[in-house]
């Protein structure tokens, strides 16, 4: 009886020592086993349902991440302040500049202690302050009494970005500032909506510092791009979207004024959505502006739809978001995304974006990828509206309405026809020219297209709105920009724009007058939605940038034909329209821009417009004489642009969704591969 025990024994041992291989073999129930890398909010949630996860568990997975790949990326031969050098395969992002760990798990995960959550508060012993971990085990807890997801969100592991208040965690815009508190009182009303929803914020993310469009900041350092260390995130939302495409985090949440949501998700192969201004709360933003709005970041149209579902919807402490009162949709946003044909949709290529004559040999291939993208909307069913490969889609539509709907400050573009005086006054009939083009838009210049708008005048909402903040942040210690400018360190690196200066230009403004950035907003919209209208538009295309990301420390070089330096197009949604991107494919090769002493010199009046983006965000030293140089083998990632009316995030979260299920473009960085053992 003894053998036959002990054999018995053995074949069970035998049996479970088989089991995993037995499984192995089937594809169907291997497919229903939980894996971190590229996990949706689905799969999260249907692990937890299935008793296969927890959050806690989650929690520790991303962490593991964390520890292994979010380090420093470059060379600080002198510190973090000053010049860096970039490093090959870094296996690095530091993308993260704080963590939701209270100071013993922080040590006993082997964080720096800048990561703390706060550096004002050091013990962090506030018991109505849980972190990360504490979170998800009340969260697990709760889970094993009822049986029920406690929201939408319920266990999605997420990084905020740095512009945004937590009370639980600093908040300092990526500042190296000295605030007597660092914690500001209250979370923003979108991160309470997240929290209330089941979603864990681990972390905030790194960003451009006060939302300036290079990838640094004086106190989270330099952060790199996982497809290429030595390259930019791209945006000040950098450490955003690099958590979300190196599968730091689940999702995160990113801020645009230009290009910042979607700048840095195309960079890391991911989803971003810029919604309508209107739709989501900035209270609580470090430096609110007309233009700014508030988005997700997650790896799939789906995910960032359900995000954005949970933090939209009107707020009385942000006026702003009055207009999106009875202008949600009934059906949850997530609905909308799932694969599906586009009969019936009439999407607009924005060929003056993708004019490869008006461009460099830089600009190539991407254009190539996004114009792929065109026909495999157009195989998806959808009717696209091409102008052709040097066509324009809008020129005609806007000579017929710019003139007058932007009118003073159409006239102030064109001196030569619309002369005024030293006291700036007119000294001819600015009204008659302005009419004799309305009935004849033959006798409007030619550039007047979607690239030649140019900027309005400085008007005063940076310094406004940021010691608004400040006022209402009560610090004991910072209450203006002014005294920003007194207690913070500052980076100083010949090749990235000085912040201190930054500051110190927007702390010399005297005015708040918004007049001019108001009419052109309204001017905008009302013109383009005429002309989408007129070719019965539902939505419109283009690449998210023309170039691909580009190497740290670049030069920008001028703006070529409206396209700045960085390659990120920003014109439309800075005006109120929603946009998405989405991943489009990746390049084969790259040229890039650097400075050379021996290059022609760069006219002075070719900088007139402007520039940002990208590797740094205005004119510096050598800029000025530049070539491009290449090609250079290159597997980047590049993302399509998919534009809407105001509050029609519906259609192109399903537009979208739609492309995604049928190109299945994304792809996580081959250098932040699955930990051993993680799942």
């Amino acid at each position: 009886m003894r053998n036959t025990a002990l054999a018995r024994r053995a074949a069970v041992v035998a049996i479970a020592s088989a089991l995993p291989l037995l499984l192995s073999v089937h594809p169907a129930q291997a497919a229903m086993k939980f894996h971190l890398e590229e996990a949706t909010i689905d799969d999260i949630q249907q692990a937890i349902l299935s008793k296969e996860l927890t959050s806690e568990a989650l929690v520790n997975l991303y962490l593991k991440r964390i520890k292994a790949y979010d380090g420093t990326c470059v060379k600080e031969p002198k510190g973090i302040l000053h010049e860096i050098q970039t490093i090959p395969h870094a296996g690095q992002i530091n993308s993260l500049v704080t963590l939701n760990l209270r100071p013993a798990t922080l040590k006993k995960w082997g964080f720096k202690p800048i990561k703390a959550r706060s550096l004002t508060d050091q013990a962090d012993a506030d018991p109505a302050m849980p972190d990360a971990l504490e979170v998800a085990k009340a969260q697990d807890a709760e889970f094993a009494r009822t049986g029920k997801l406690a929201g939408p969100l319920h266990g999605v592991v997420m990084a905020i970005k740095d512009q945004y208040d937590t009370f639980d965690m600093r908040t300092t815009s990526g500042a190296d500032a000295f605030y007597a508190n660092d914690r500001p009182p209250e979370d923003s009303t979108f991160v309470q909506r997240l929290r209330a929803a089941g979603a864990i914020i681990l972390a905030k993310s790194n960003l451009g510092e006060y939302a300036s469009g290079i990838p640094r900041s004086s106190f989270g350092g330099t952060f790199c791009n996982p497809y290429d260390t030595e390259r930019s995130p791209r945006g000040s939302s950098s450490g955003s979207g690099s958590a979300v495409g190196a599968n730091l985090v689940t999702c995160a949440i990113a801020e645009e004024s230009g290009s910042s949501i979607r700048g840095p998700a195309s960079a890391a192969s991911s989803v971003g959505i810029a919604a309508t201004e209107e739709l989501v709360s900035r209270k609580g933003m470090v430096q609110i502006g007309i233009n700014t709005r508030v988005g997700p970041i997650c790896r799939n149209v789906a995910d960032a739809a359900r995000v954005l579902g949970v933090i939209a919807g009107y707020d009385p402490k942000d006026e702003l978001t009055v207009f999106s009162i009875g202008r949600t949709p009934k059906a949850p946003y997530e609905s909308f995304a799932k694969p599906a044909r586009l009969d019936g949709v009439r999407i607009g290529v924005v060929r003056e974006y993708m004019n490869k004559k008006l461009f460099t040999k830089a600009d190539e291939q991407t254009i190539d990828l996004v114009s792929q993208g065109a026909d495999d909307l157009r195989k998806l069913g959808a009717t696209i509206v091409d102008p052709g490969p040097e066509g324009d889609l809008f020129t005609s539509c806007l000579k017929k309405y710019v003139p007058q709907d932007d009118n003073k400050l159409f006239t102030k573009r064109f001196p030569e026809l619309f002369p005024v005086d030293a006291n700036g006054k007119p000294t001819a009939d600015h009204t008659a020219k302005l009419l004799d083009m309305k009935m004849n838009p033959a006798l409007v210049p030619d550039n007047v297209t979607l690239r030649d708008f140019g900027g309005t005048e400085t008007d005063g909402q940076n310094k406004y709105m940021l010691n608004l903040y400040l006022r209402e942040r009560g610090d004991a210690k910072i209450k203006s920009n002014a005294d920003l400018l007194a207690n913070s360190n500052f980076h100083d690196d010949p090749t990235f724009p000085d912040r201190r200066k930054g500051r110190e230009n927007v702390e010399k403004v005297m005015e708040l007058n918004l007049a001019e950035r108001m009419l052109r907003r309204f001017s905008v919209q009302q013109t383009i939605l005429q002309c989408m209208a007129e070719q019965q538009l539902d939505a419109l295309v283009y690449p998210t940038s023309n170039l691909p990301p580009t190497k740290l420390g670049a030069p920008q070089g001028p703006p070529i034909n409206g396209r700045n330096g960085g390659g990120v197009w920003s014109f439309l949604g800075a005006q109120g329209f929603p946009v998405i991107t989405v991943p489009a494919g990746f390049t084969t090769e790259v040229y890039d821009l650097i400075r050379d002493p021996n290059a022609p010199q760069t006219p002075e009046s070719a900088w007139n417009r402007g520039g940002g983006g990208g590797g740094g965000e205005s004119r510096l030293a050598g800029d000025d004489r530049t070539r491009l140089t290449g090609p250079i083998p290159a597997k980047l990632p590049v993302g399509m642009d998919i534009v809407g009316r105001p509050f029609d995030e519906p259609l192109i979260i399903k537009i979208a969704g739609a492309y995604e299920a049928a190109t299945k473009h994304r792809a996580p960085p081959s250098d932040f591969k699955p930990l051993k053992g993680e799942p």
